[in-house]
């Protein structure tokens, strides 16, 4: 099978030229992102493979329509940058990879919750200069303290276990009930009552209608004073203007995000020298208590591994005409 890949790094060639030795395909890498100036490439691929920042809106999959394209494939969990009901229309079948690994992602936002809590960044960054004191660098013990999981999926399920070990109390949000969770003595309860009493918050839900601006000022003004707001779910759960308001009063104690709202424009590339033009994105970066990575939550060997395989299998399941195990439709729902 012919593959065309769009918006490429080094690593992606890597992990998906080491598993497709059990398949087989041919690929095309391009580094340039998927949208309506680009679409035409795909012209003689049935299958192309794309990720969270490529664009798959009606107009581009009127193109791939056009161009013979009949199966997408998303190397990520997410879709909310896919037009299901338009790729439904058109022909065009969407796949996805809905578990490449959640304690990669699960792991990163505790490993947000740790530097942001005992100021690891700074403290490096003094050393590095001779500056051993410890004024600034207090922190508290995460034993005993509240975290409030929105979102109990596969993601959200693992914090749990990583939290459960910290000794922490947990209170979850979802609107199913995950039994895993329950086993763990994690306590389901509504949004207000998990704002009111956690005293890290952490964002594990996908970005639909209903998660849209999900943490908006009316939120974070239940949440406890010196609350920590962990994002490493989609960046637009987050409403930033609210965010940066509750910064500057002091109502929010610690912020981390992996992700965010208008990350398509800079994430996954170097803009080192250049002036960044997103007014909101560089206010965050003026606060002392914000700690942001660039969408790195899902960056370790094993869920790239995975997200090769996974991705493949999908393929060559088209490939086969067999059943599309893991097929995104207009019912379809993550986290």
């Amino acid at each position: 099978m012919e593959i065309l890949f769009y918006d490429t790094k080094s690593y992606d060639e890597h992990f998906f030229n080491k598993a497709n030795k059990a398949f087989g395909h041919h690929f095309q890498f391009l580094h340039t992102r998927l949208n309506e100036n680009t679409a035409a490439l795909s012209q003689g691929f049935r299958v192309i493979c794309v990720f969270v920042n490529d664009t798959v809106n009606a107009a581009v999959l009127d193109m791939l329509a056009q161009h013979g394209v009949r199966l997408v494939a998303l190397r990520c969990a997410g879709f909310n940058n896919v037009d299901l009901v338009h790729a439904e229309r058109v022909g065009i079948r969407i796949v996805r990879v809905p578990a490449y690994s959640p304690e990669a992602v699960a792991e990163h936002a505790v490993g947000l919750m740790l530097a942001l809590n005992r100021k690891y960044h700074k403290a490096h960054l003094r050393v590095r200069e001779g500056n051993f004191s410890l004024e600034g660098l207090l922190g508290f013990n995460m034993h005993g303290k509240t975290a409030g999981i929105i979102g109990t999926g596969r993601i959200g399920t693992a914090l749990a276990r990583i939290l459960t070990g910290f000794g922490m109390h947990l209170l979850a949000f979802d609107p199913s009930i995950n039994p895993q969770c329950k086993d763990l003595g994690v306590r389901y309860v509504d949004l207000p009552r998990l704002y009111q009493e956690a005293d890290i918050i952490s964002l594990h839900c996908p970005l639909n209608a209903e998660t849209f601006h999900l943490i908006d000022e009316q939120a974070l003004q239940q949440m406890k004073q010196d609350v920590m707001l962990i994002n490493t779910s989609r960046g637009a759960v987050l409403d930033t203007k609210a965010v940066i308001l509750k910064l500057k009063q002091h109502k929010i104690g610690a912020l981390g995000l992996d992700v965010y709202e208008q990350e398509e424009d800079l994430f996954f590339e170097d803009h080192y020298g250049e002036i960044i033009q997103d007014d909101l994105f560089e206010r965050l970066l003026t606060f002392p208590n914000v700690l942001i990575t660039g969408h790195q939550g899902f960056f370790t060997t094993e869920a790239l591994t995975n997200i090769a395989c996974t991705t493949l299998s999908n393929i060559r399941e088209f490939e086969d005409n067999a059943e599309l195990t893991n097929e995104v439709r207009t019912n379809t729902t993550t986290n």
